[in-house]
């Protein structure tokens, strides 16, 4: 069952949109390996905006997503990548539906 969740916005530096979505494309097999990450999506919202959304058990998944190698990754390549840094919501899930 979902219970919590992240949602990161991340908006791309000019001329570097092309690299966050490759950025973000690559980062799915990391999750992959996650055990504690349910879901994991990349999504963009605009030319320039882009963002992750995932989804977790329990705190200690979500936890360990944030210390993990994709969040290593995203902490390294921040000033090179994006404008500013990423704003990261902190969710409670009250609904889900996962296939």
């Amino acid at each position: 069952m979902v219970k919590f969740a992240l949602f990161v916005i991340l908006d791309a530096k000019p001329g570097k949109e092309a690299e966050v979505e490759a950025f973000l494309r690559n980062g799915q097999p990391i999750v992959q390996n996650e055990p504690g990450t349910i879901a994991w999506f990349g999504i963009r919202f605009g030319p320039s905006t882009f963002g992750i959304f995932d989804a977790f058990p329990d705190e200690a998944g979500r936890q360990a997503h944030l210390s993990g190698l994709l969040a290593a990754a995203l902490r390294e390549r921040t000033p090179e990548l994006f404008a500013a840094p990423p704003r990261i919501e902190m969710l409670d899930v009250l609904a889900a539906k996962l296939l």
